[in-house]
């Protein structure tokens, strides 16, 4: 695999591949491709996607309404991860959010996720609450929240 790795906003034809690797992460809850379809159609959504060696490797998406904002989706395909690609493909969307007056973005996240909390975290995201058995398999959830850099909210 290729070091270079470029975010760009997901285009439409992208989603079966993104569906795909959806599939591979989220095998007990993967999101259906209608429901990829519903997100890109929304004006209110934005999602992004990772590519290297001209293939989707990552996929983010955001629910944006300001002055707030919620996560949808994360994920990477599992031979890229370590890479940054989660924090890159975050980053580029919490820059918007924040460009387009967003004071607040929350998220959910799997209680034990390790990773995926150490970024969070990285990103300025504290855990605030939880909410218990949300995952199919019954594990909880830690609802996570980010004010914008620099707020005082």
């Amino acid at each position: 695999m290729s070091s270079v790795v470029t975010i760009e906003p997901m285009r439409w034809w992208q989603i079966d591949e993104v569906r795909r690797l959806e599939e591979r992460l989220f095998p007990d809850d993967a999101w259906s491709i209608e429901q990829f379809w519903g997100e890109l159609a929304q004006p209110t959504r934005r999602y992004c996607v990772a590519i290297c060696d001209d293939r989707v490797i990552g996929y983010a998406g955001l629910f944006l309404l300001p002055p707030d904002a919620d996560v949808q989706t994360v994920g990477v395909a599992p031979e890229a991860q370590g890479r940054g690609i989660a924090g890159m493909l975050l980053g580029s969307l919490l820059a918007g959010a924040d460009d387009e007056g967003v004071t607040h973005t929350l998220l959910e996240v799997r209680d034990g996720n390790e990773a995926a909390l150490t970024l969070y975290a990285r990103l300025g995201f504290v855990a605030i609450s939880r909410r218990p058995r949300y995952y199919p398999d019954g594990t909880d959830a830690l609802v996570m929240r980010r004010p914008r850099p620099g707020s005082t909210a």
